[in-house]
């Protein structure tokens, strides 16, 4: 199918073929965030959905096409739940802080999708055997770190930073808050809360002018 085609034919689904779609994706995140992405097939994920095969091959091509929606609509998500916390905020700074804490709630509220975006995005490749995502979404995630310490820059709030240390910084908090999802995928149990309190102070203090 085309990619036209295909957009056409989701252009054109009805509401029961988009509740379909969805339920089958939210499966698909179950199943991966109990067996892992390799365990997790087909079979698997129809009968946790309670239908046939078939239903799931109807609506999606193969396994990665289906696999592939579930970092897709993270990070739909995600930038809807945080874009418009970060732009209600007046200064850089309230917005570097917003970032961080938006980011671990997202992280907390949303515990399962997390653990099946690591899985997908760490083993699904394209037929040249790079990773699918890789790219994509480190650019999409880094590039409003980087904003948001431009600005602070601009405006005297935050110290200066040349254009190569501007992104170590946002690589810095960016690596900060993907290395706890990490940790609380193994320990759920941590404070997700004392953390981002300790996470704000230890960015206020270093880009602090």
């Amino acid at each position: 199918m085309s990619k036209k085609n295909k957009s056409t034919k989701q252009k054109e689904m009805s509401f029961i073929e988009k509740a379909r779609r969805a339920q089958i994706v939210e499966c698909a995140i179950e199943t991966i965030a109990e067996v892992g992405y390799a365990q997790a097939s087909l079979g698997q994920i129809a009968k946790r959905a309670n239908i046939s095969k078939g239903v799931i091959s109807y609506h999606f091509t193969n396994k990665e096409e289906l696999l592939e929606q579930i970092p897709i609509e993270y990070y739909m998500a995600w930038q809807s739940y945080i874009a418009p916390r970060i732009e209600a905020q007046k200064s850089p700074k309230e917005m570097l802080r917003v970032y961080i804490e938006s980011n671990l709630t997202f992280v907390d509220e949303n515990r399962k999708h997390v653990f099946a975006v690591i899985e997908t995005v760490s083993n699904q490749r394209n037929a040249d055997g790079k990773l699918r995502f890789a790219a994509d979404h480190d650019e999409a995630i880094i590039l409003p770190i980087e904003n948001i310490l431009t600005l602070g820059m601009k405006e005297g709030i935050f110290r200066e930073f040349t254009r190569p240390s501007a992104r170590v910084m946002a690589l810095t908090i960016r690596n900060a808050i993907d290395g706890f999802t990490l940790e609380l995928m193994r320990k759920p149990h941590l404070d997700v809360q004392e953390y981002t309190r300790e996470l704000v102070t230890i960015f206020d203090k270093s880009t602090k002018k």
